[in-house]
C-alpha cells in the first residue's frame, strides 16, 4: 500500500471545525475596515522577484532568506509574495490609483508564503489581513490606521494586548544614524553574535532584534534613532501620539522597534500579545513614503500594516461560532426513484426561497435520516412518502401531513411550520 500522503512542514490545512473563526476574522475586519472607507483589493500570489527585492529591500531576511523564488516557462523569475504591501503598492501604480481621491484605501485577506521555521501560529504558508492607505502624508492617516488595527484586535478578543510604537525619520535622518550605529558596532564587534557581524554594514538597524546575549548587552548602549529625528519627523511622531491620545488608545514608546522592511519611514508600530509568549507580535506596520518612489512611479506616502490570522486566533483563545441554522433536512421514506426525484426537488426549492436544507445523501434507514437531521440541528424534517409529505418541528417533535406537494412544504416552513 502506499505510503499516506501528508502535507508538506510548514503547512497546514484548514478543516471545516477551524473555518468559523477564521470567517469572524474576516467579518470584523471588512466591517470595521469598510466603515472607514476601505475598499478590498486582492493581488497576485506570485510577483515578479524584483518587486521584492526593490520593494522590500535586498538587505532584508525575506529577500535574502525566506521567498520561494522559481523561474516560470519563459525564465522569468518569480516569487510567491511573502508579503503584501509591495503587491498592494504595485497596483496602485499599475492601475492609476493616484488619479482618484486621495488617499487611497485599500485592505485584503490574503495567504503568504515565506520559508522560515515553522512555530506555533507561524507557517510557510500563512493568512494575513492588512490595510494600506497611499496618497497622504498626513500624521492622522497614522492614527487612523493604528486605531483601525487597534479595534480589530480588540472586537476579536486578542488578549493582553500592547502597541509599540516607534519613528524611524526620513532616509536621510536614518542614513546619518546608521553610520553613528556602524561607529558603535565596529567599536564592540568582538562581542556580536557571528550574524550581526556579518551584517553590520548591510543592515545594522537589525541588531536591535537580535537575541544573543552579548549583542543585547551592547545594545543597550546603543545610540537610538528616536534622539536623531529632525525637527519636522519629530513634530510628524507628537501629531500621531496627541491623535492616539484622543482615541485612547495605549501605547508604549519603543526606541528601537525596527521592523524588518526596508521600506518603513517614520512612524512604526507593532501590537503584541501576552498570550503568546516569546513570539508575541501579532501585527503592525508603519509609513512607506519612499516605496512607490522605489517602484518606479512618483514620489507618493503611504501607510499600512498587516496582522496574521493565525496569530489572531491563537492570541484571542477559543470564540466558538454559532454554525449556520439547518431550516429543513428533506428525509426520503422509501426507495423509489420518484421519491428521491421528489426529495431533491424540495431542497432546491427550499434553497431557493432563502432556506438552509439539506438533502439525505447516504442512503440511511428512516431512523438513520431522522438521527442525522437530529445531529445537523435541523429545525424542521420533510419526511417524502409516497402517499404525502410530512413536516416534523424537531423541537415539539410534533408532526402532520402537508397537501399542496413541495411548494406547501416550504410555505409552511417559512411560516415557522405552523397548521
Amino acid at each position: 500500500m502506499p505510503e499516506k500522503l501528508q502535507s508538506p512542514k510548514g503547512t497546514h490545512d484548514v478543516l471545516p471545525a477551524d473555518a468559523a473563526p477564521r470567517l469572524a476574522v474576516e467579518r470584523v475586519a471588512r466591517k470595521v475596515l469598510e466603515g472607514a472607507g476601505y475598499r478590498r483589493v486582492e493581488t497576485p500570489t506570485f510577483e515578479a522577484t524584483e518587486l521584492f527585492a526593490r520593494g522590500v529591500g535586498a538587505s532584508t531576511d525575506i529577500v535574502q532568506k525566506e521567498m520561494f523564488t522559481f523561474e516560470d516557462g519563459g525564465g522569468r523569475s518569480i516569487t510567491l509574495r511573502p508579503e503584501g504591501t509591495a503587491p498592494v503598492a504595485r497596483a496602485y501604480l499599475q492601475h492609476g490609483m493616484h488619479k482618484l481621491p486621495q488617499p487611497v484605501k485599500l485592505w485584503y485577506l490574503s495567504s503568504f508564503f515565506r520559508n522560515e521555521r515553522a512555530q506555533a501560529g507561524r507557517f510557510r504558508q500563512f493568512w494575513q489581513i492588512g490595510a494600506e492607505a497611499i496618497g497622504s502624508a498626513e500624521p492622522v492617516v497614522d492614527a487612523e490606521s493604528i486605531v483601525l488595527l487597534h479595534t480589530v484586535l480588540t472586537e476579536l478578543g486578542v488578549q493582553d494586548l500592547h502597541l509599540r510604537l516607534g519613528s524611524l525619520g526620513t532616509p536621510q535622518t536614518r542614513a546619518d544614524y546608521r553610520e553613528k550605529l556602524v561607529a558603535h558596532l565596529r567599536a564592540n564587534e568582538d562581542r556580536l553574535s557571528e550574524e550581526v557581524r556579518g551584517r553590520i554594514d548591510l543592515n545594522p538597524l537589525r541588531a536591535f532584534d537580535a537575541d544573543h546575549p552579548g549583542t543585547r548587552e551592547v545594545m543597550r548602549t546603543a545610540p537610538l534613532l528616536m534622539d536623531e529625528l529632525a525637527a519636522e519627523d519629530a513634530e510628524h511622531f507628537a501629531e500621531v501620539r496627541a491623535h492616539l491620545d484622543a482615541a485612547g488608545v495605549p501605547y508604549d514608546l519603543d526606541p528601537t522597534l525596527v521592523r524588518g522592511l526596508d521600506y518603513y519611514a517614520r512612524t512604526v508600530f507593532e501590537f503584541t500579545s501576552g498570550a503568546l509568549g516569546a513570539q508575541s507580535a501579532v501585527g503592525g506596520g508603519g509609513r512607506y513614503d519612499g516605496l512607490i518612489e522605489q517602484l518606479g512611479g512618483p514620489a507618493t506616502p503611504g501607510t499600512g500594516w498587516a496582522a496574521g490570522i493565525e496569530r489572531i486566533l491563537l492570541s484571542a483563545g477559543h470564540r466558538p461560532e454559532p454554525e449556520p441554522v439547518l431550516d429543513l433536512y428533506v428525509a426520503i421514506d422509501g426507495e423509489e426513484r420518484d421519491l428521491r426525484v421528489t426529495g431533491f426537488r424540495l431542497a432546491q426549492r427550499a434553497r431557493a426561497a432563502g432556506l438552509n436544507a439539506q438533502l439525505e445523501l447516504a442512503g440511511r434507514s428512516m431512523k438513520g435520516q431522522l438521527k442525522q437531521a437530529a445531529r445537523s440541528g435541523a429545525r424542521y424534517v420533510a419526511v417524502v412518502r409516497s402517499e404525502e409529505i410530512g413536516l416534523k418541528d424537531m423541537e415539539s417533535g410534533e408532526q402532520h401531513p402537508v397537501t399542496g406537494g413541495v411548494d406547501a412544504v416550504v410555505h409552511d416552513v417559512l411560516r415557522g411550520g405552523t397548521l
